[in-house]
């Protein structure tokens, strides 16, 4: 019943603007309209994921809660860890709008969003009284107008990272121009090297691109092996619009959701043959399916965000007890038993 409840309100989502859309979803899950019940686990699903204990390897990406605004909530709606953000230095409105836009035919969303938030003042502040069941992540960012974007990533961490359970270093979002230039090794290097200077204890995660050449993602690998970076979230959103059919398929921004599964999981698994830092795996993941097959390609646990448009909170829960099942059928007794069991078939 309360899956029928929650496929009619995406329906009704779904037929008006997606921004406005996002915004009355996250009312609705402060409002408790989602599952509560709390993580979904088993002895099986229980992991850990750069050192931080998992109830369950399914977790939410950055963007869903961009301002850690539902936090409570999300953690009981049956995520093993949740990421919100990402966080700039100062509040800024992102790009002008319409920069969300359904692709209902290619289950997939592109966005343009270009980093809108409260800025970290605000986030800390929710976060140092926020009170979740699984452990919470920042994505960090920087300002559009910021004359050293770099020293950015490390503002944020400095302020926030006490507050959460692992940082993000964000420099693959496609939609604030210029950002993916850091990627570059000496760029990337650098900007690593001031965030971890002030970290603290936090485990610090690299969120890259999957438009990537097998050069570039060797360099990154390596400047992150350098850095001790403790996870590597394979992939944020994509360029490309290969083998799209829906109407807004021409939209600037960054695409995510179904056609992202294949390119992001070959980026994943070619990353965990050339380092052995954890490695998140996340793009199209919409059922325990795509999870394994994740985590089979060397993922040590998933994220998903996308998803959620089509198929609802329940979605993360439903995932969880399908992994373990499917963990379960192919005499896994843990994630980590699973992890890699099917890489070269993603090479």
């Amino acid at each position: 019943m309360k899956h029928l409840a929650e496929q009619t309100a995406l329906h009704l989502l779904r037929r008006i603007d997606p921004e406005k859309a996002h915004g009355l979803a996250l009312k609705a899950v402060n409002m408790g309209l989602g599952r509560s019940s709390g993580p979904v686990t088993s002895d099986r699903l229980r992991t850990s994921m750069a050192g931080i204990d998992l109830l369950n390897p399914v977790g939410l990406a950055a963007g869903f809660d961009k301002n850690a605004e539902c936090i409570g909530p999300l953690s009981r709606a049956g995520f093993g860890f949740i990421e919100v953000g990402a966080a700039t230095p100062h509040p800024q409105p992102g790009n002008p709008k319409p920069r969300l836009f359904r692709l209902t035919q290619d289950q997939a969303a592109i966005n343009r969003f270009g980093f809108n938030n409260d800025g970290m003042e605000a986030i800390g502040a929710r976060l140092a009284v926020a009170q979740s069941d699984v452990p919470v992540g920042i994505n960090l960012g920087a300002n559009k107008t910021s004359a050293d974007r770099a020293a950015d990533f490390a503002k944020v961490m400095a302020h926030l990272g006490q507050h959460v359970s692992f940082a993000t270093v964000n420099v693959s979002s496609p939609n604030t121009k210029k950002l993916r230039d850091l990627q570059g090794p000496e760029a990337l290097a650098a900007l690593l090297d001031g965030v971890m200077q002030v970290r603290g204890t936090t485990p610090v995660f690299l969120k890259i691109a999957p438009d990537l050449s097998a050069s570039d993602l060797s360099d990154i690998a390596a400047v992150a092996q350098s850095a001790k970076i403790d996870a590597i979230i394979a992939t944020n959103t994509t360029l490309s619009r290969d083998g799209l059919s829906d109407a807004q398929k021409a939209q600037a921004g960054g695409l995510s959701g179904q056609p992202l599964f294949e390119k992001s999981t070959r980026v994943l698994a070619q990353l965990s043959t050339l380092t052995d830092i954890p490695l998140v795996g996340v793009g199209g993941v919409a059922s325990a399916e795509q999870a394994y097959a994740k985590i089979q390609a060397g993922a040590c646990a998933v994220q998903l965000y996308t998803g959620l448009v089509y198929g609802g909170l329940s979605l993360a829960a439903d995932i969880a007890t399908g992994l373990d099942r499917l963990l379960e059928r192919d005499g896994f007794a843990s994630v980590a038993e699973a992890c890699g069991t099917k890489r070269d078939a993603w090479l």
